[in-house]
């Protein structure tokens, strides 16, 4: 059964090597934002004669076919998903690394209005947050906590606590 990215790939006329192959089932499979060694893992495991070079050959190939999306959450590594993902935006936990997927229809809207206000039809927009997780924070003074009305803002908007 030919995965998302490997049916990507065959439609733009790109060659499926065996090892192509997996590195694109890897990729469609993943569930979070791996960078070129967390693939060189996955992929390896499934075909042990996939090399580091492979990997990042093949992921500069799906990147310049517009397949792969590079992202730069921080931490000096970029990170790849599928540009088919779907529109959606990231909060990225500053010490963690973990990347949270959200959608939010008001903010899409405020940004429309922004882009027509200027004379504009916004075409495309990426929004990346960075934060770190309250508990996180628990021992930090009072100064420098969010103030009850920001927490109260947050949870009416369903950001993840």
């Amino acid at each position: 059964m030919e995965s998302r990215i490997e049916r990507l790939c065959i439609e733009r006329g790109l060659k499926m090597t065996g090892q192509r192959r997996v590195i694109a089932r890897v990729l469609s499979d993943a569930a979070d934002h791996p960078d070129v060694e967390e693939l060189y893992r996955r992929a390896s495991a499934l075909d042990d004669r996939i090399s580091i070079a492979t990997v990042y050959r093949t992921v500069r190939l799906l990147e310049e076919n517009g397949i792969l999306e590079r992202r730069d959450f921080g931490g000096g590594r970029a990170r790849y998903e599928p540009t088919e993902h779907g529109h959606h935006h990231h909060l990225i936990d500053v010490d963690t690394g973990r990347v949270i997927e959200f959608e939010d229809a008001e903010h899409e809207r405020v940004l429309q209005g922004i882009a027509a206000a200027l004379g504009f039809d916004l075409v495309s927009h990426r929004l990346e947050l960075f934060g770190r997780r309250r508990d996180a924070r628990a021992s930090a003074p009072a100064a420098a906590r969010p103030a009850s009305a920001e927490s109260a803002r947050d949870e009416q908007i369903g950001i993840p606590r």
